[in-house]
């Protein structure tokens, strides 16, 4: 059971660092704005209060430290992603790890960020309430398929 814990925390920060490094290439390489965890740390500090869904989560008083929270936050998350999937996968996958399982996995990840953390944060179901949801949940899917890869190449080389 420690050797699928340790491999799923590995997997999940290998895959939350390179969701990381591919927000920056977007931001350096084609100007896409970097995610804002400030954000994300305002909301996440709301729930434990009992407020989950906010119109404009930009117009809640702002919170000492969000931003640190934001991240760790995120990080948080790629980890229980990471352990939840060794879990699912077992010892047999993590001995010959393939991309296609764990790919699927990254996919079904997004389900969290559509259906709780963007309505909570007034962006709607899916990002409908933003001028561009197609846009925004394509980028979403191809950032959680590089989630995929990184929880995959740590896979491979652990």
């Amino acid at each position: 059971m420690g050797e699928l814990i340790w491999a799923g925390v590995l997997m999940g920060l290998g895959g939350t660092m390179a969701m990381d490094i591919w927000a920056e290439l977007l931001a350096r390489g084609f100007g896409q704005p970097r995610p804002n965890w400030g954000n994300v740390g305002r909301w996440s500090a709301q729930v434990p209060r009992g407020r989950v869904f906010h119109n404009d989560i930009a117009a809640v008083a702002p919170v000492a430290g969000e931003v640190g929270i934001g991240w760790a936050v995120h990080y948080g998350v790629g980890v229980l992603y990471g352990v939840i999937w060794a879990f699912l996968a077992g010892s047999a996958w993590l001995a010959a790890p393939t991309f296609l399982p764990v790919w699927l996995f990254a996919l079904v990840t997004i389900a969290a960020g559509w259906f709780l953390l963007q309505p909570g944060m007034g962006l709607g179901w899916a990002l409908s309430q933003t001028p561009n949801p197609w846009k925004g949940r394509a980028m979403g899917l191809v950032a959680h398929t590089v989630f995929g890869l990184g929880m995959y190449a740590v896979a491979v080389i652990g």
